[in-house]
């Protein structure tokens, strides 16, 4: 028998999760970041298959797509199942000038900046979220993460270092 009050916190927190994120991705998109819902994962091999979860047993890592969640009949699948939640980028064009000073030329140079945005609304990551943005940011996935944060009713970004 379930406990109908945990089921009902249950349903809240996930709503409540759902809406934050929803907020975060407002909140970057107003900062000029174009952002999109990120499908990948990192699965990590253990070398010994009967151990925990720990992540000090991993072996090779590698970027797979995300499983998808079976919602139930009738009901659309959850797409929102990937780490870090979001990826979002930016782009500005840097313009220099090469020659002399008689024959100036421009040169137009795109930079592009990629980061990961993981939002949790205490800030906190458990050990194995640890683990994965460190493999992200060794293998070059996303040059930064931002942790989201609430801090009050302002949303905090806090980078994983």
């Amino acid at each position: 028998m379930k406990n109908l009050e945990k089921v009902k916190q249950g349903k809240k927190n996930k709503r409540d999760g759902a809406k934050f994120e929803l907020l975060v991705r407002k909140d970057l998109e107003s900062k000029g970041w174009i952002v999109d819902k990120w499908t990948n994962n990192v699965e990590c091999i253990k070398y010994n298959k009967e151990t925990s979860r720990d992540p000090e047993d991993w072996g090779e890592c590698k970027l797979i797509p995300a499983k998808h969640k079976f919602c139930g009949i009738g009901r659309p699948m959850s797409l929102g199942t990937g780490f870090p939640d979001f990826i979002a980028f930016r782009r500005w064009i840097n313009e220099s000038f090469v020659g002399d000073r008689s024959r100036l030329e421009s040169v137009m140079t795109i930079l592009c900046e990629c980061i990961g945005v993981e939002v949790k609304s205490n800030g906190y990551l458990d050990k194995t979220e640890r683990e994965k943005c460190k493999w992200l940011l060794e293998n070059n996935i996303f040059s930064k993460i931002l942790i989201a944060s609430k801090d009050g009713k302002e949303i905090k970004y806090e980078e994983f270092k």
